[in-house]
């Protein structure tokens, strides 16, 4: 039996990766900020530690022992500066991990994050990739899931209140989606077996490439609206829009558009090649059942 740390316990992925690590026997310390969406884990038998990842001495603690860490990074997305916000985190992990000599290290970083800057809200985790590679001792992974298909339920809001579906994407531009349950399924099976070695990346890219048009379409289908139009919305109008929304602040409603951008130009694209072993199999045609049911109940 091996100890496990996993921050971001109660997300979509850390949710997986700790049930599965449960299932598989393991010892799993599970850390969130609230520790009452912690009961479901703890009635499964993980060990609850509620505190924050800005605390850096809470993590030092709660890595203690570990044998393997997975790291996931959720800045305050209504914060003045997102980046720096994001730097504080990737540095707090660094220093529980150091202090800890933690053998084994699982970071949840992005497609994009090769770039190191250019890639919007992606390039807090190109600084964390950064910050790890100084950890010569330490095995760490990094983990680049694409774009989440659960991104796309912020199309919800304009199509109920517009009757349209939009984002600042190029409707045409196909890049690959993913949705997070095949995320959680690949960082627990890598953190059961904890075979890999030095510093490597992997991709988790889903099944296909796809675009926003073929979205909507499928998107359309799945609600009852089959004529459902998608619309490219200029980038400033996009910043604007999120932050009237309610969905985030003002820089971060920057750093989305910013990574918009680099999906249309491509450059977010480019440090990857898709294989057999990073395409995973929920297609975006069995998500948009997920999507309806969200759209219906929202």
């Amino acid at each position: 039996m091996k100890k496990y740390v996993i921050t971001g316990a109660t997300g979509k992925i850390g949710t997986i990766i700790s049930k599965n690590l449960l299932a598989g026997g393991q010892k799993v310390t599970v850390i969130a900020r609230n520790a009452d969406k912690l009961k479901e884990l703890v009635d499964l038998g993980a060990e609850a530690m509620a505190g924050s990842n800005y605390d850096r001495q809470f993590l030092v603690e709660a890595f203690k022992g570990a044998d393997a860490v997975f790291c996931l990074m959720m800045p305050d997305m209504f914060a003045t500066d997102v980046l720096k916000e994001q730097k504080q985190i990737a540095d707090n992990f660094y220093e529980a991990v150091k202090a800890n000599n933690v053998p084994n290290v699982v970071l949840l970083s992005s497609v994009g994050a090769h770039l190191r800057k250019g890639a919007g809200i992606v390039d807090g985790l190109g600084y964390m990739e950064e910050l790890f590679l100084q950890l010569k001792e330490v095995n760490v992974l990094n983990l680049r899931p694409t774009y989440f298909m659960e991104n796309t339920f912020g199309l919800i809001g304009t199509i109920k209140q517009m009757g349209i579906a939009g984002t600042p994407v190029s409707p045409d531009q196909r890049f690959p989606m993913v949705a997070t349950k095949d995320i959680g399924a690949v960082a627990a099976k890598r953190l059961l077996d904890l075979n890999f070695r030095g510093n490597t990346t992997e991709f988790v890219l889903g099944p296909k490439d796809i675009s926003y048009a073929e979205v909507t379409a499928l998107v359309g289908q799945s609600i009852g609206k089959p004529d459902l139009q998608y619309v490219q919305f200029p980038y400033e109008d996009a910043t604007k829009a999120m932050v009237a929304s309610g969905f985030c602040g003002e820089d971060a409603a920057r750093l989305m558009v910013e990574l918009a951008r680099a999906i249309n130009d491509g450059t977010l694209l480019n440090g990857h090649q898709r294989t057999d072993a990073n395409s995973t199999p929920t297609s975006y045609e069995e998500f948009s059942q997920v999507f309806a049911w969200v759209y219906q109940n929202s």
